[in-house]
């Protein structure tokens, strides 16, 4: 009787089989497209809910089953909210440096490199005349992101600097993407 070798895992993170999903890609690359979605309704106000549920990847509908997860949009009161919920660049602040610590760890963990915590502070600088068309020389979202990373580990800080630009979200929000945007009316 043959039994299945332990799984390495290293930072909390199996790298065995995130290996075979390496090779199994290499194999296929179409295992590696994804679709995320999510909807989005406005609740009068500053006040939006947007919700994130199945999604497409390794070539079938993944989360079908699962719950759905639900995230409300506000605004503080010095832009005219209730404050009851963290606003939208708020909300690109959390997924920019989840996602990086995410991938550092990952992928510090296909390399061996073992981390024994992460402590991140990231901050953005947002203009409000740009939003508010006072002025076609300030951009509307943020001019500039700060992160902060601090990560206990014997690793290299130029090592692990390598690490945190293979986010997809670093390279949505540093190299931008092309928005295509639908609008009807009913």
């Amino acid at each position: 009787m043959s039994t299945m070798p332990e799984p390495k895992i290293v930072n909390g993170v199996n790298v065995t089989a995130l290996f075979d999903t390496i090779e199994a890609v290499k194999g296929n690359p179409v295992i590696a497209k994804f679709n995320f979605r999510a909807t989005n309704k406005w609740m009068g106000g500053e006040k939006n809910r947007t919700t994130i549920k199945d999604f497409t990847g390794a070539l079938q509908e993944q989360r079908t089953e699962g719950k759905a997860f639900s995230f409300e949009n506000g605004e503080h009161p010095v832009l005219l909210g209730e404050d009851k919920a963290p606003n939208p660049v708020e909300w690109l602040l959390h997924a920019l440096i989840g996602c990086m610590t995410t991938t550092t760890a990952y992928h510090a963990a296909s390399r061996g490199i073992k981390i024994d915590a992460i402590d991140s502070q990231i901050e953005g600088d947002l203009d409000l005349r740009g939003f508010l068309g006072l002025s076609q020389d300030v951009r509307k979202g943020f001019n500039a992101i700060r992160v902060r990373m601090r990560v206990k580990t014997k690793a290299e800080p130029a090592t692990i600097k390598t690490l945190t630009a293979m986010s997809p979200v670093f390279d949505t929000v540093s190299r931008s993407v092309p928005v295509t945007v639908d609008v009807e009316t009913y």
